[in-house]
């Protein structure tokens, strides 16, 4: 396939082969409409000449009949010759006459009318003279007048002949015309649809190039066929594409030695501590056992921390990646919600879960996720004794997931920040930090803006109570949808 050396040539070539339809359909009706105006100039030069031509005709008629009773009486060479200058204007007037298109009856009308007249001036110009009667001068004239009245309707007959042969042919013209619109346009908007899909080619391969980096897929060489600025464009995305790998693959590496390199040491640490504690190294004295036991509880949390803290890169990977697909939200809330079941029972508390039956589109394991972090806080937070309530609903065309408990809720001050990265509020009322990494809510957050939604601590009320909004339809659905 041959494309245009830029983006805009192509865009030229595809507009000019769309108006070639269009451009020669608008030539062919100029062309007919300069034929039809042709046409007309004839059909009035016509009907005018036959006008002219007619009148002058009865006018040297009546000339004829004076100039004829005259030369019946008189013997006057004068009186001849101006007669016979009248014969022959009248027989150029008559061939004027038969030069127009005339059908056979109009060419036989205006033979008679030549032949009284020529008979006439033979009668009259006969050698030797003989003596012409002036009844049969009149009773010649009145043949020729009735002759010249035929000859006089051929204006009439030529003007409704021309004006009916202009209306067929206008009649003509525009049934072509419409057909010509008709076809032309089909010709024009298929040319267009398949130059929309040959444009359309690399804008695509751009376009699922630029899905594919977003989509975290760095596996794939890029390869955009089209025009050279777009081929160009498609070899810095591939060349953004290896870049991001290397990053990716560094960053994966860096994760694996820091994991590595740390764990081991740590690994040796707890087993030391576990050793001091167990006294096998001897007996140890009060206070060496509170030395051991924070060095041992120390070493678990940091180790605790660094999982976390792979969990959460993991995590962020997986955000970059949904998997999308129709869910039933109720049965997706309420199996992920009863995963806390016991945990709850264990701390005497009552989970309710109150959902509604609607589709949704999102990825199944990170919509359980978000709701498995949501209770599992809620769980950890409320006194014992208390309530969680989890329920879904659709609101205006979004699904809204919302959690509620009767524990001691954020504090104003903590609303801000209760999403960062390793953040851990204070009990309310209370000086020390709740235990717990800092991860889940900042989990829940990556996971939920990856599907285009909010996640938001609602100040009304008392206790916990988050509110999770998604959009039915996934923005990354719909990005892929576009």
């Amino acid at each position: 396939m041959t494309y245009p050396r830029s983006f805009l040539g192509l865009l030229l070539a595809g507009f000019t082969l769309v108006m070639v339809p269009l451009v020669g359909a608008l030539a062919y009706s100029a062309w007919n409409t300069e034929r039809l105006a042709g046409q007309s100039r004839s059909a009035v030069f016509n009907a005018s000449q036959a006008a002219r031509a007619s009148r002058s005709l009865v006018e040297r008629i009546g000339t004829i009949e004076r100039l004829a009773q005259q030369a019946a009486v008189l013997d006057d060479p004068e009186l001849m010759q101006g007669y016979a200058r009248v014969h022959r204007s009248f027989r150029s007037l008559a061939d004027e006459i038969a030069q127009l298109p005339l059908d056979e009856s109009q060419e036989g009308a205006l033979s008679r009318t030549v032949g009284h007249e020529q008979a006439l001036y033979d009668l009259l110009t006969a050698f030797p003279r003989v003596r012409v009667e002036p009844a049969e001068i009149t009773e010649r004239i009145d043949e020729l007048i009735d002759a010249a009245r035929e000859v006089l309707a051929i204006n009439n007959l030529i003007v409704d002949r021309e004006v009916e042969h202009l209306r067929a042919s206008a009649d003509e013209v525009q049934r072509g015309l419409i057909l010509l619109l008709l076809f032309s346009t089909a010709v024009a908007l298929t040319i267009a649809l398949a130059l929309t899909r040959y444009i359309a080619r690399p804008i695509a391969a751009i376009d699922n190039a630029i899905r594919q980096l977003g989509g975290a897929d760095f596996s794939r060489p890029i390869s955009v066929r089209g025009p050279e600025d777009l081929r160009y464009l498609g070899r810095r995305l591939d060349w953004l594409r290896r870049r991001l790998e290397e990053f990716e693959t560094q960053k994966n590496r860096f994760l694996r030695h820091v994991s590595h390199e740390l764990k081991t040491p740590l690994t040796a640490l707890r087993e030391g501590a576990e050793l001091l504690n167990d006294q096998v190294a001897g007996p140890l004295v009060p206070a060496q056992k509170q030395v051991v036991s924070i060095v041992r509880d120390n070493s678990i949390k940091l180790q605790r921390l660094i999982e976390e803290l792979l969990d959460y890169q993991r995590a962020l990977h997986a955000a970059a990646s949904l998997e999308i697909k129709p869910i039933v939200l109720d049965t997706l809330v309420s199996e992920a919600a009863r995963a806390h079941e016991l945990a709850a029972q264990s701390k005497g508390l009552r989970l309710d879960v109150d959902s509604q039956a609607a589709m949704l589109e999102a990825d199944p394991e990170k919509l359980r996720s978000i709701i498995d972090n949501l209770v599992g806080n809620a769980v950890k937070f409320t006194p014992p004794g208390g309530s969680i309530t989890v329920t879904a609903r659709v609101e205006a065309g979004e699904a809204v997931i919302e959690v509620l408990d009767s524990g001691p809720g954020v504090p104003p001050e903590e609303r801000d920040s209760i999403f960062n990265l390793f953040f851990r509020g204070r009990g309310k009322g209370e000086g020390t930090r709740i235990k717990g990494s800092g991860l889940g809510l900042a989990i829940a957050r990556e996971l939920v803006e990856a599907h285009g939604g909010r996640i938001a601590v609602v100040s009304e009320g008392r206790g916990g109570h988050f509110r999770v909004t998604l959009p039915r339809r996934s923005a990354r659905a719909l990005a892929d949808a576009a």
